[in-house]
């Protein structure tokens, strides 16, 4: 018979003083610079002609094997964590790029500068190759250190009807958010 963890195992381990995680695999993006980066992976606003960027995970082969994407390919979209590397300090406040210059509390934004930066995504999923994921819709850097990917799950992962705080409120004074390329941006 196996033998039971403890039923006490919560208190039996101190709380950890830090975390060591290390990169899967590294984003292949057409952007090379923040300026131009989309801020999401979708845009709320987009005019017709805009095409979301293809980009492309690598994972290390030493790190993952190919097994470990196996059931991945019925997925349309998933969930990209990542290590924003360029961000090397946070304020607790920020001003938002786009609507009333508001200082907002840092953790109720998507801002890139975190005490740990780290982001996710939410790029749609084309093709699976060995250990390339093709994605469409990204907002990540050229050599951004993927974390982990998770398969997105519309059940458990969309809120649709979910209150958005301050979000709400500026939704119908947005103009068009795209990327500065727009249909003239780089590839790979």
């Amino acid at each position: 018979m196996p033998k039971l963890p403890p039923k006490d195992y919560i208190q039996a381990v101190s709380f950890p003083d830090g975390i060591t995680l290390h990169p899967i695999g590294v984003i292949h993006s057409p952007y090379k610079e923040r300026h131009g980066t989309p801020r999401q992976a979708e845009l709320q606003r987009a005019p017709s002609y805009y095409q979301p960027a293809i980009a492309q995970i690598e994972l290390f082969p030493n790190i993952i094997p190919p097994i470990a994407l196996k059931d991945m390919d019925g997925f349309e979209r998933i969930w990209v964590i990542s290590w924003l590397h360029l961000n090397k300090h946070w304020n607790p406040t920020v001003i938002l790029p786009r609507g009333p210059r508001i200082r907002r509390g840092t953790l109720a934004t998507r801002a890139p500068h975190r005490p740990n930066p780290i982001g996710i995504s939410a790029p749609k999923l084309i093709k699976i190759e060995g250990l390339i994921l093709h994605i469409q819709g990204i907002d990540l850097l050229d050599q951004t250190p993927v974390l982990d990917i998770k398969p997105y799950v519309t059940y458990c992962d969309s809120f649709p009807n979910a209150k958005c705080g301050y979000v709400n409120e500026m939704e119908n004074a947005q103009e068009y958010e795209i990327d500065i390329f727009g249909k003239d941006r780089p590839t790979l």
